[in-house]
C-alpha cells in the first residue's frame, strides 16, 4: 500500500459513472478497479451500497474477485437520516455489510442545503455527521467524510462550514474532503479558502468538478494549499463537464511537484490504462488528453519537427515514454523537411538529402487535392514506399469492379458487389453481398484474394468515416473516406479522395489490403 501521508483517492466507479452515457456492469466496475489498481492508486470508491443492487453486489463480488494489490476499497454512502440513530439506519448498515475497510461518506456544508434538501435543522445535520462518523468508528471502519457543496457554503455561511468540518475531525474522521460540487471555483480562491481550514488542524482533502474547466488545476492548487487527500476519476468522467482527470492529476503531482505517488513503472502504464478503461467505458478517449491522448506528444507544424529533429525535449514538455506514451510525427500539408524525414525513420526508412524533398512535395500536392495523412499512416507509408522504390505497392491489379444496391418488394436493402482483379498470375472474378455498397465492395476483395493471401482473414475493418470536402457541389462534391482497418494485433488508417463516395472508399480499403499484405511479409509489385 502507498504511504499515508499522501492519498491519491479514485472516484470512478461512483462519482465518474454518473457520466451521461456511462453505463458500468458489475463486471465492468472490477475491470476498471483492477487497472485503477494497477497504475497504485491508493484508493478505489466502489459505489453505493445499498442504495442500488448494481453496487451492492459489486462489494459482494469483490471479496472474492478483487485481489488489491495497491488499493483499498472505499464504500459511498450519506450520514443517517434525521431521527434516527446510526446504528438503526438501513443505509448504515449496509456500508458496514459492505466489507470495505474505508467509509467515505456524504454530507451537507452548505446551510441552504441543509435546510431545503435535508429539511433538517443546521444543529440535527451536525448530530447526524457526528453520530455517523463515530458508529463507524466504533465498528472499526475508517472514514472519510465529503463536505459536499463546501466552497459554496463557506461563503454563505463561513462559521457553520468549518462547524461540519471540525465536527467530523472531533468524531473521527481521518480526512475532510472539501467538495466543489458545483465545479465554479478558481484556483485562487479555492486556495484561500483551503489554507483556512488546514489551519483548523483537520487533515483535508479536495474533490473538484469541472464545469468551469478548472478541476485539475483547483485540485493542484488545494494540494499547494496544504490539501494531503485529492480525488479524481479516470479520463475525467463525471456528471456535466466531469471531475478532475485523475491521470493527470497524477502527472502533474509526479512529475511536475516532484511527489513520489506511483512507482516509475507503474506510471509508464498509466497511457495504457486510460485506454483500457475507456475500451471497458466505451466512451472514446480524447485525444488531446493530457500525458495519455494520442494526440498528446504529436507534432504537425514544419517549424515544430525542425526542432524536435535536434532535440525532442524542444516541443515536449516531458519524455513521452515516462506515461508509457509515444511521440508521433503527423504528416501534413504544414509538414517541412524535418517532419517527413523523422516520419520517415519512425517507419523505419532514411529520408536524408534530395528523399525528403520529393515526399514533401508529394504530400502537399495530394493534401491540396484533399488528402490527409495525419490519420492515414498506412497510406503514407505507401506513398513513401512508392516514391522510394518506383513500384506501385500493390499485389494485384484492379480490371473493374461495380456494386448495385436493390430495394426489394419486401423492402430490404441488398448491396452486392462484383470485383475482377489479376494476382499471382491469375485472373479472379469475385462477388460478396455487405450492409451496404462498401461492406459488399470489402467482402468480394476478400473473396477474390482470400485463397491467395490467407492472412486477410485476420484484418477488420474497424472504423469508417466520410466528410464532404466541396459543399458547393451538394451530391456531387469531392470526398474523403478515412479507413480505420486492424488484425486484431495493430491497427492501421488510409484514405481516398474521389469525387463518388464508392470510389473514395474503394481506393482507401485497396490501400488497406496493401498495407496489411506488406506488413504480413508480400513483396509488392
Amino acid at each position: 500500500m502507498l504511504p499515508d501521508a499522501f492519498h491519491v483517492y479514485d472516484t470512478t466507479l461512483r462519482d465518474g459513472s454518473q457520466q451521461e452515457g456511462l453505463n458500468l456492469t458489475v463486471a465492468d466496475k472490477l475491470a476498471v478497479a483492477r487497472h485503477l489498481d494497477g497504475l497504485g492508486v491508493g484508493f478505489i470508491e466502489g459505489g453505493w451500497p445499498g442504495a442500488n443492487p448494481r453496487d451492492t453486489e459489486f462489494f459482494r463480488r469483490a471479496r472474492t474477485e478483487l485481489d488489491l494489490q495497491h488499493a483499498q476499497l472505499a464504500a459511498f454512502g450519506a450520514t443517517r437520516r434525521a431521527g434516527l440513530k446510526a446504528a438503526d439506519d438501513p443505509q448504515v448498515a449496509a456500508l458496514r455489510d459492505s466489507g470495505a475497510p474505508i467509509v467515505t461518506l456524504v454530507a451537507k456544508s452548505h446551510d441552504r442545503h441543509v435546510e431545503l434538501a435535508l429539511r433538517t435543522t443546521l444543529d440535527e445535520n451536525l448530530a447526524m455527521i457526528r453520530d455517523t462518523v463515530s458508529h463507524l468508528r466504533a465498528e472499526g471502519r475508517r472514514v472519510f467524510l465529503d463536505a459536499e457543496h463546501f466552497f459554496d457554503g463557506f461563503h454563505a455561511n463561513r462559521a457553520y462550514a468549518l462547524e461540519v468540518v471540525r465536527t467530523a475531525a472531533e468524531a473521527g474522521a481521518d480526512v475532510i474532503a472539501l467538495c466543489d460540487t458545483n465545479g465554479g471555483m478558481l484556483p485562487d480562491e479555492l486556495a484561500d479558502v483551503v489554507h483556512e481550514v488546514v489551519g483548523t488542524g483537520a487533515r483535508v482533502g479536495i474533490h473538484c468538478h469541472d464545469d468551469s474547466g478548472c478541476a485539475v488545476a483547483n485540485s493542484l492548487a488545494a494540494v499547494t494549499a496544504g490539501a494531503t487527500h485529492v480525488q479524481g476519476c479516470a479520463n475525467g468522467y463525471g456528471e456535466r463537464s466531469g471531475n478532475a482527470n485523475l491521470f493527470t492529476l497524477v502527472g502533474n503531482l509526479q512529475l511536475k511537484r516532484g511527489m513520489r505517488l506511483v512507482t516509475d513503472d507503474q506510471l509508464a502504464q498509466m497511457t495504457r490504462i486510460a485506454h483500457g478503461v475507456a475500451e471497458i467505458t466505451n466512451v472514446t478517449l480524447g485525444s488531446q488528453q493530457p500525458y495519455v491522448g494520442a494526440s498528446a506528444f504529436a507534432h504537425k507544424a514544419g517549424l515544430h519537427a525542425s526542432a524536435i529533429k535536434v532535440d525532442p525535449n524542444l516541443y515536449q514538455h516531458i519524455d513521452p515514454a515516462v506515461v508509457g506514451n509515444d511521440m508521433r510525427m503527423l504528416v501534413s500539408s504544414m509538414a517541412g523537411r524535418a517532419s517527413v524525414e523523422l516520419k520517415g525513420r519512425e517507419l523505419g526508412y532514411d529520408l536524408s538529402g534530395e528523399k525528403a524533398k520529393q515526399v514533401v512535395d508529394r504530400v502537399k500536392e495530394l493534401e491540396n487535392t484533399g488528402y490527409t495523412f495525419e490519420a492515414a499512416d498506412a497510406s503514407f507509408e505507401l506513398l513513401l514506399r512508392e516514391e522510394l522504390t518506383g513500384v506501385r505497392q500493390r499485389h494485384f491489379a484492379v480490371e473493374s469492379w461495380r456494386t448495385i444496391v436493390e430495394r426489394r418488394a419486401d423492402g430490404v436493402l441488398v448491396s452486392e458487389a462484383t470485383v475482377k482483379l489479376h494476382a499471382k498470375g491469375e485472373r479472379i472474378i469475385a462477388t460478396g453481398e455487405g450492409n451496404g455498397p462498401v461492406n459488399a465492395l470489402d467482402n468480394a476483395l476478400r473473396v477474390a484474394l482470400g485463397r491467395l493471401y490467407p492472412e486477410l482473414a485476420r484484418m477488420e475493418l474497424v472504423d469508417y468515416k466520410v466528410r464532404i470536402l466541396e459543399g458547393t457541389h451538394g451530391t456531387g462534391a469531392r470526398t474523403r473516406v478515412l479507413i480505420e482497418s486492424s488484425d486484431g494485433e495493430r491497427e492501421w488508417g488510409t484514405v481516398g479522395v474521389e469525387d463518388n463516395v464508392i470510389a473514395a472508399s474503394w481506393q482507401a480499403l485497396e490501400e488497406a489490403v496493401s498495407f496489411c499484405l506488406l506488413h504480413a511479409g508480400y513483396e509488392a509489385g
